[in-house]
């Protein structure tokens, strides 16, 4: 079995398409009081599902049943709050001239190495 490098971070599956990627690529979703639920930044209790940030995803995952099977939940759960927070991200991403691409998007900033951590005291 390959070592996973580290700085690398998680890798999760789409539960649309099937694909591996880092987690930072995908969106996490939580069931909610019978309703899925976005949580971008991964913070909300429970277990999740990762899907893509794409209405293809959303679709796919949502034809397969995918959602209650992987959250482990019985019954559908209606998708409509993880379908406008995908509608909003296509919004801001097609208002956003440089094509919603920015340097280090979705991680952690870094400290820079010039920073000074020592007391000079």
């Amino acid at each position: 079995m390959p070592a996973r490098n580290r700085a690398q971070g998680p890798v999760r599956t789409c539960v649309g398409c099937r694909t591996r990627e880092q987690a930072t690529g995908l969106l996490r979703v939580v069931a909610v009081d019978g309703a899925l639920v976005p949580d971008p930044r991964g913070r909300l209790p429970g277990r999740g599902a990762w899907v893509h940030p794409a209405t293809g995803c959303l679709d796919r995952a949502e034809r397969r049943s995918a959602f209650p099977r992987a959250l482990r939940v019985p019954g559908p759960l209606p998708v409509t709050a993880v379908r406008s927070y995908l509608d909003g991200i296509s919004a801001a991403q097609a208002a956003d001239p440089a094509g919603g691409q920015q340097e280090g998007a979705g991680t952690v900033p870094v400290p820079s190495v010039t920073e000074d951590k020592v007391d000079p005291s």
